[in-house]
């Protein structure tokens, strides 16, 4: 007796178009991911080649990193010519005859090399020569800032009514970093980086966003 296949029940036609959408669309997704990792390794680069450098590889080797702010605070003339790396917030800016001074609240710098936002941790004050002038009109108080620079020993000046002593310092290199990244570090979040990753406020790593000026 020879078997004829009779009619395919519709429930396996469903069936069947069912699977072939799926493995179709597993296909799509699977392109769309490796489209999407190869896009954001691309922006990642052109992100990486674009970021302005904190400290310029010039520099680098001149930079003494076992010597730290607070040890400057408590003897200036100690570590007079070491080129170091500290950061803070801009107070206030003054044009000198022999440039512009800036008068700055140190704070810690994170792994970036950028200053963090909390004042209660600072260390004190300091004053960061810039010997080419520089308008003070075009760093507000309240910038963030990260310098290169050599330490000059100390100056006596007023802070309100009373006595300060400044450790002072010739600028080699400033970085302003943008307002807009203090407030995105302390932003509730969820909120994703251009190198990948989510970071939930405060969290995420970060390049080196900014305007760096160079002497």
């Amino acid at each position: 007796m020879q078997y004829k296949p009779g009619p395919v029940p519709e429930e396996m036609n469903v069936l069947c178009a069912c699977a072939v959408v799926s493995g179709a669309g597993l296909g799509y997704t699977e392109l769309m991911k490796k489209s999407l990792q190869a896009l954001i390794i691309g922006v990642a680069a052109v992100a990486a080649g674009c970021a302005t450098p904190v400290i310029p590889e010039s520099l680098e080797p001149q930079v003494d990193k076992a010597v730290t702010f607070s040890q400057i605070v408590e003897s200036p003339d100690s570590y007079r010519g070491k080129v170091v790396v500290v950061g803070g917030e801009i107070l206030k800016a003054k044009a000198l005859k022999g440039g512009t001074q800036l008068e700055v609240l140190q704070l810690p710098l994170d792994s970036d090399q950028e200053p963090v936002t909390d004042r209660m941790e600072s260390k004190g004050r300091f004053l960061a020569l810039q010997k080419e002038f520089l308008d003070p009109a075009t760093i507000a108080e309240g910038t963030r800032v990260t310098v290169v620079g050599e330490v000059t020993g100390s100056s006596v000046e007023k802070m309100d009514e009373a006595d300060y002593r400044f450790p002072t310092l010739n600028v080699k290199h400033l970085h302003r970093w943008d307002a807009k990244r203090a407030e995105e570090r302390s932003a509730p979040g969820p909120w994703w980086n251009v190198f990948g990753g989510v970071g939930f406020g405060g969290g995420g790593t970060r390049s080196g966003g900014g305007i760096s000026i160079g002497f």
